[in-house]
């Protein structure tokens, strides 16, 4: 019998909204990369010494949920907390600290300290009972209520958790009802349902022909995406149970026409490649998941469903009314799958209530809109609106409008004490205002006029390049789970707060686009506690090129320009850090007028070692500046020093010459063939609990301008679902202590399939040093997988 798996979040689409409600429990979601040991290491050390950093008492424990490290050495550990042993709800934290290790601040959603007793005086059967009379569909499970701590609100209460399982009213759209009861005075506190609802040739319903990935099994293709993790798209049937995965002869998908039912799957399945592009190619991360696995879509779900939803691991659309309109628009698609990365990047996700709601829904809305004008197709150009293309209205008008929330007749454009309880998709109206006014400035735009609340200054944006990137890095390193636009108990803990340290991580404090974050915020109605920058002197600096590289003895240069960006011209004098050794920066000349320009060179010795250093370039005036250069110096002779394949015994023919690997997985049996010759590594196959694993050390070489790791991989598996993934193979890369330092792919029972299909992926970030490539297959205690390898290699060119 094969164990259950854990329960999953999810996000719909519904009655014009996109709406929060919760399914039954679906495939769990991919695990996260291991958190980086080093920055948990530093962040440890904080929590011992500075507990009132993070509110915390002698009554707490702390557990880490990820990291993220910067380019240049900063890190960012996240932990959830519990008090007395009790899960805090509300009480995730964010530990900052600099490349040296020292304390740089931190982000907490707890408003004081917990001091709250932990004996409930109501019982765990009336929470039952009231979450059971809340739940209006029709519920087939409730749950076991857990007593725990609500501190969503920034202070401690002491309350039950019930989760009632069951489908909403329509019968057809799954739901995960959350019922939150006071443990001492019984009262219901709050709900909220946990679903959040909304290379071959595609003709799609909305994005015109596209480009899609398919994999070739036999003499036939498959919506099984190789290039995105192995995303596949299947057919429901206008069911809500198996699902079939989409196949054709000549790999031209779909006709255009809502009548051809391939035409809904190629735009599910571009949006999902295009969202899986975005995040990976703008912010840096490896899908929506953070570890290189694709995301499932499943069309054609229910009958007249006009519905989409993210359940924590797949997509499911809806064919809309009289299933004539399929819900699968880019928008749309690119909107859920961005509460799966909230979920994945802030702990349990951004409170789905009140303001912090609004936030949730609103960064669904900026990253949708910003998949959109990534994708760049002529049939779907971006436009700042929310679901266009759907016409859930029925009257041609959007859902949501970001220049102008107001235009929807329910949402918020600016900020008041109200807005808290407002439904979280009219909330969120405020800082997609916010977010527009940052990218496009206010007053008439080319998608809109965008109106400035009260009598607050115009905005002049800083385009979408820059937006997106401040609104990513505060999500991803500075929001906590109840972050919210206005906080007088915690005014630290606001997405006003948050994206003003993320421009200054990114363009330096009162930079230009600092000020914009100010003024964008201000035009909502959104103030801060923020000291104002300075009107007196201030400059610029920016660098021209921004990065180089260099053979060691050799050198190589910049120019420096400065530019006065208010009040009276002055001295700037030069200085430079973050060299590595036996590398040097003169600046000719070493000081001028605001205005003026310098010429950066940057020196280096024989014994320079090879790598990529970020160099902090500061001009100092009445106040410091600073830009960024990236250097990166060659191997010892200069370019690409020693080209090539760099794998041992990279086909297996020499049985386990070069390879660290468990007993029998470099094996010639005949009951898995090789993809070329006779050998091959073979991991797992066992039916019953087993881990095997498979290495090699390779060392890569600097200079080199690709770096790439390829395989082939042939996966069968007796297992029959379509939904869970029991038994897993991992694709990781580790340095030479053993610490991970990136989770390349993770495949599954899912992704059973006829035949070998070759993986590939860049090592870029690696070069010049030694790394172990580790494959780690892991089976449960029955049905068996097999994942084969073969034909590897490490190419450098």
């Amino acid at each position: 019998m094969k164990r259950a798996p854990a329960a999953v979040s999810a996000l719909l689409l519904t009655s014009g909204l996109l709406a929060c409600v919760v399914t039954p429990a679906h495939a769990a979601p991919p695990t996260s990369p291991s958190p980086d040991a080093s920055a948990v290491a530093r962040t440890a050390t904080v929590l011992r010494t500075n507990p009132g950093a993070v509110q915390g008492s002698s009554a707490e424990s702390y557990q880490v949920h990820s990291t993220t490290v910067d380019l240049g050495g900063a890190a960012h550990t996240r932990y959830t907390r519990t008090y007395r042993g009790l899960r805090v709800y509300g009480g995730d934290f964010i530990i900052h600290t600099a490349p040296n290790g020292t304390y740089a601040g931190s982000s907490v959603g707890l408003a004081a300290p917990l001091t709250l007793a932990t004996s409930a005086r109501t019982t765990a059967a009336a929470a039952k009972k009231a979450a059971s009379a809340r739940f209006t569909g029709k519920a087939e499970a409730v749950g076991t209520p857990e007593l725990f701590v609500d501190a969503s609100s920034g202070q401690g209460r002491l309350a039950w958790e019930t989760v009632v399982s069951g489908w909403q009213p329509d019968g057809q759209t799954p739901s995960r009802l959350h019922v939150i009861t006071d443990a001492t005075t019984g009262a219901a506190v709050g709900a909220y349902d946990e679903i959040e609802s909304v290379t071959g040739t595609g003709n799609s319903l909305y994005s015109g022909a596209v480009s899609i990935d398919t994999t070739l099994s036999g003499s036939t293709y498959q919506l099984v995406d190789p290039s995105h993790g192995n995303g596949a798209t299947c057919d429901m049937n206008n069911g809500t149970s198996s699902c079939t995965t989409f196949t054709d002869a000549d790999n031209t998908w779909g006709t255009g026409a809502t009548s051809n039912r391939q035409s809904a799957g190629v735009d599910a399945h571009f949006g999902a490649a295009k969202t899986f592009d975005y995040y990976k190619n703008v912010h840096a991360r490896n899908g929506i998941f953070g570890n290189g696995t694709g995301v499932p879509s499943r069309v054609h779900y229910g009958n007249n469903y006009v519905n989409a939803f993210w359940d924590g691991s797949r997509m499911t659309y809806g064919d809309g009314s009289g299933n004539a309109r399929p819900l699968v628009a880019l928008d749309v698609a690119a909107h859920e799958m961005s509460h799966g990365v909230t979920d994945n990047v802030v702990p349990g996700g951004l409170t789905y209530s009140g303001e912090s709601g609004g936030l949730n829904e609103a960064t669904s809305d900026i990253f949708g809109n910003m998949v959109e004008f990534y994708a760049n197709t002529s049939a779907d150009p971006g436009d700042y609106q929310v679901g266009e293309k759907i016409n859930i209205n029925g009257n041609g008008t959007p859902l949501r409008y970001m220049y102008n929330p107001t235009l929807d007749g329910a949402s918020d454009s600016c900020w008041s004490s109200s807005t808290k309880n407002k439904d979280v998709h009219y909330s969120s109206g405020v800082a997609n205002h916010f977010y527009f006014n940052l990218a496009e400035g206010t007053g008439a735009t080319a998608y809109g006029t965008s109106p400035v609340c009260g009598s607050a200054p115009a905005v002049t944006g800083i385009g979408r390049a820059k937006a997106e990137k401040i609104w990513f890095r505060a999500l991803d390193v500075y929001f906590t789970s109840n972050t919210s636009y206005v906080n007088t108990g915690n005014p630290a803990n606001t997405a006003r707060a948050y994206s003003l340290r993320a421009a200054t991580d990114l363009h330096g404090s009162c930079s230009t686009e600092y000020k914009a974050v100010q003024a964008a915020w201000t035009a909502v109605n959104v103030a801060g506690n923020d000291a104002p920058c300075s009107t007196g002197n201030d400059f610029s600096v920016a660098l021209s090129p921004t990065a180089g590289s260099v053979n060691p003895g050799s050198s190589v240069s910049t120019t420096v320009s400065t530019a006065t960006t208010s009040g009276s011209v002055q001295t700037v004098t030069f200085s430079a850090s973050g060299l590595p050794s036996g590398a040097a920066a003169a600046f000719s000349p070493a000081s001028v007028t605001s205005g003026g320009s310098s010429t950066l060179t940057i020196s280096t010795s024989a014994s320079t070692p090879p790598g990529t250093y970020s160099i902090t370039v500061n001009g100092a005036g009445s106040v410091t500046r600073s830009a960024t250069y990236r250097l990166t110096m060659n191997g010892t002779g200069g370019g690409c020093t020693a080209p090539g394949q760099k794998l041992a015994n990279p086909g297996f023919e020499s049985g386990t010459t070069g390879w660290s690997a468990s007993s029998g997985v470099i094996t010639s049996a005949s009951s898995q063939a090789a993809r070329t010759g006779t050998w091959k590594a073979w991991l797992n196959g066992y039916g019953s609990s087993h881990t095997d694993t498979l290495a090699q050390s390779v060392s890569l070489p600097a200079g080199c301008s690709s770096y790439t790791v390829s395989f082939w991989l042939h996966t069968d598996s007796a297992e029959t679902t379509t939904s869970v993934a029991y038994d897993t193979l991992r694709v990781q890369v580790l340095n030479s202590g053993g610490t991970v330092l990136a989770t390349l792919a993770t495949y599954s029972n899912l992704n059973k399939a006829t035949g070998y299909s070759q993986k590939s992926f860049s090592l870029a970030a690696y070069a010049g040093q030694t790394v172990n490539l580790k494959f780690t297959g892991t089976e449960d205690s029955s049905l068996q997988t097999s994942f084969v390898v073969d034909d590897t290699a490490v190419t450098v060119s």
